[in-house]
C-alpha cells in the first residue's frame, strides 16, 4: 500500500473530524435530524469519493473491495446504534452532550480498529489456521443473534462498568458536558467519561464480529481499515437522525445474523470455494434490504392493528 494513500486517507478523516469539532459544534447542542442526515450525506459522499479514488490508484477489483467491506461493516455497525441509545440513557447524558461522546469515541475507534485489523492480519498470515477459529467465531456469533433476549445487555450490567463506577472518583453531575474536573481539591470523573468507557469497551466488543468479517473480504490492511473507519464515522452521524425509531427494525438483527453467518462460511470455506466479491456485495445487500424491508411491514402491521383495537 502506497503512503500516499495512506496520507490521504488520515487527512480527509482528521480534517472533516476537525471541521465537525471546531466549525460545526464548538458549542454544545442537540443535533437535530437535518443536521444529523446532513452529515450522514457527507461521511457517504466522501467514502464513495475515497473508493473512487481507489479505483483510479488501485483499479476496479481493489474499488469493488471496499465498496462490498464498506457496506458490510455499515450494517454490522447497525448493532451500535441500539448500544449507543443504551448507554446514553443509563448515565442519562443529556442530547446536547451526545455528539461530544460519539466524537471522542470514534478517535478510540480508528485506533482500536487499526489495531485489531493489523493483528489479524498477522495472525492469518503467520498461522493460517486461525481462519477457521475467525470463521467459526462468525459463525456463533450469527446463530447466536436468533437465541439471543429481545432486551440487550444495559451498560449498567456490565462488570467492567459496574467496577470503575465504584473505582473511579465519579461525580453524578454533568457539570456542563465535561469529561472530568477538579472539585474543591478532588479529581472527579463525570457521567460524560464514564458514557465514553461504556462506548471503547462497547467498540472492542463488537470488532470481536467486525473484524473477522471485513477480513473475510479483504486481507489488504487498508482498504480493511478505511472501509471500517468511513463505515463508523458515518452510522455515528445517523445516530441522530434514526435514534427515535430505530427501535422499530425489529428483524434488522435477522439480517445482520444471516450476513455473519455468511461471512463466516466464506472464511471456513476460502481454501475451498473462492466466493466472488460482487457476490458477496449482493448477498449482503439483498440481506439488509430484506430485513428492513420485513421490519418496515412488520411495524406497519402491528400500527394497524392497535388502530383497529382502538389503541
Amino acid at each position: 500500500m502506497n503512503t500516499t494513500f495512506i496520507i490521504i486517507f488520515h487527512l480527509l478523516v482528521l480534517g472533516m473530524l476537525a471541521i465537525d469539532l471546531f466549525v460545526f459544534n464548538r458549542k454544545n447542542h442537540a443535533i437535530s435530524i437535518k443536521e444529523s442526515l446532513w452529515w450522514s450525506l457527507v461521511w457517504i459522499l466522501l467514502a464513495m469519493a475515497f473508493n473512487g479514488y481507489i479505483y483510479i490508484d488501485q483499479g476496479s477489483e481493489a474499488a469493488l473491495t471496499f465498496l462490498t467491506g464498506y457496506l458490510l461493516e455499515k450494517s454490522l455497525s447497525i448493532d451500535n446504534l441500539f448500544v449507543f441509545i443504551l448507554i446514553f440513557s443509563a448515565f442519562h447524558i443529556p442530547r446536547k452532550y451526545q455528539h461530544k461522546v460519539l466524537f471522542w469515541g470514534i478517535l478510540g475507534a480508528i485506533v482500536l480498529r487499526a489495531a485489531f485489523i493489523y493483528a489479524g492480519i498477522a495472525l492469518i498470515t503467520h498461522f493460517h489456521f486461525t481462519v477457521y477459529i475467525l470463521g467459526g467465531i462468525l459463525m456463533y456469533s450469527g446463530l447466536a443473534i436468533f437465541r439471543q433476549k429481545d432486551e440487550p445487555e444495559s451498560p449498567e450490567q456490565n462488570t467492567l462498568i459496574r467496577w470503575l463506577s465504584k473505582s473511579l472518583p465519579v461525580s453524578h453531575q454533568q457539570h456542563e458536558g465535561k469529561f472530568w474536573l477538579r472539585h474543591r481539591g478532588k479529581f472527579l470523573f463525570t457521567p460524560l467519561f464514564l458514557a465514553l468507557l461504556a462506548i471503547e469497551i462497547s467498540d472492542i466488543i463488537f470488532a470481536v464480529d467486525s473484524v473477522p468479517a471485513i477480513l473475510s473480504i479483504t486481507k489488504d490492511p487498508m482498504i480493511a481499515y478505511t472501509s471500517n473507519i468511513f463505515a463508523i464515522l458515518g452510522l455515528r452521524a445517523l445516530y441522530f437522525a434514526v435514534e427515535g425509531m430505530i427501535t422499530q427494525f425489529h428483524y434488522l438483527k435477522f439480517g445482520l445474523a444471516v450476513i455473519l453467518i455468511f461471512v463466516g462460511l466464506k472464511m471456513l470455506l476460502a481454501d475451498v470455494i473462492d466466493i466472488p466479491i460482487a457476490f458477496s456485495l449482493l448477498f449482503i445487500l439483498l440481506a439488509l434490504t430484506s430485513a428492513t424491508l420485513i421490519s418496515i411491514k412488520s411495524t406497519k402491521h402491528k400500527e394497524k392493528e392497535k388502530a383497529s383495537h382502538g389503541e
